[in-house]
């Protein structure tokens, strides 16, 4: 790995486990000093050693991005400590469970809907005045493919996903000009424990998830560092004119229709 990130001040949200983890590691190994936050604290600790065994640097913060407060602190002490924001990856997200919409528990709505696409909002607020202070930089929102089809059963994730879309795309125009490129990343089927937890949760689902990598085009689930290596290219200069874009990283699952073999 290049050390094209020194000297870069890099966040990434949900960095305890799955991308956010693989990204972590991945901007800290091209030299930038990266800002985990997560809910997960034991997560957390765990990137942390990774991150150090790699010799990189990583300081962690536990936070629920669906709080203000959370999030205003994780964004305070990363200017009181470095004085500048250059890359924000806002990668945290939960999936919810599996329930037709007229069956979906309305607090369980409501709690994807804060995580999901409130964390988002949140983290751009504070983040982009940061941003802007240093001279501009990048964000990397993580939505899904969700964000163009519905997944039966997952009506909150998939407005979330379909929301995180369309807040990227609109404060993409705004800030623009302000000279911050603001992207989002639309993974498939990724090998995570928020991805696998799901199946595991949901026993008419976890027959159907287990068939699903082999009719994928790719023929298997993503690992968590093939999408982080995306969302790398989009927070690098190599993708200095790409603004607004939701780069979709699935294993060809959108290309849709059954396989054919000739």
């Amino acid at each position: 790995m290049s050390d094209e990130m020194n000297s870069k001040v890099v966040i990434i949200t949900g960095a305890g486990s799955g991308i956010g983890q693989a990204a972590a590691r991945l901007f800290a190994e091209a030299g930038a000093t990266v800002y985990g936050a997560d809910m997960d604290a034991d997560g957390l600790r765990n990137t942390e050693k990774l991150v150090a065994d790699d010799g990189g640097t990583f300081y962690s913060q536990r936070a629920d991005i669906s709080s203000e407060g959370d999030v205003r602190g994780f964004i305070a002490r990363v200017e009181a400590e470095q004085g500048r924001l250059d890359i924000a990856c806002n990668n945290a997200g939960i999936a919810g469970s599996l329930h037709l919409l007229e069956d979906y528990p309305t607090e369980q709505f409501d709690r994807v809907v804060a995580v999901n696409l409130r964390g988002v909002f949140l983290s751009m607020k504070y983040e982009l005045p940061l941003i802007k202070r240093g001279g501009g930089g990048v964000i990397c929102n993580t939505t899904s493919v969700a964000a163009l089809t519905g997944p039966a059963g997952t009506s909150a994730y998939a407005a979330t996903k379909h929301g995180i879309h369309g807040l990227t795309r609109s404060a993409a125009h705004e800030y623009a000009r302000a000279g911050v490129r603001i992207n989002a990343i639309a993974p498939g089927r990724t090998e995570t424990p928020m991805v696998t937890g799901v199946a595991l949760d949901n026993s008419v689902f976890s027959a159907a998830f287990a068939a699903e990598a082999d009719s994928l085009p790719a023929g298997r689930g993503a690992d968590p560092i093939e999408i982080a290596r995306a969302m790398f290219w989009l927070c690098s200069p190599a993708a200095s004119y790409v603004y607004g874009h939701m780069l979709i990283v699935d294993g060809g699952v959108t290309i849709g229709g059954p396989p054919f073999t000739g």
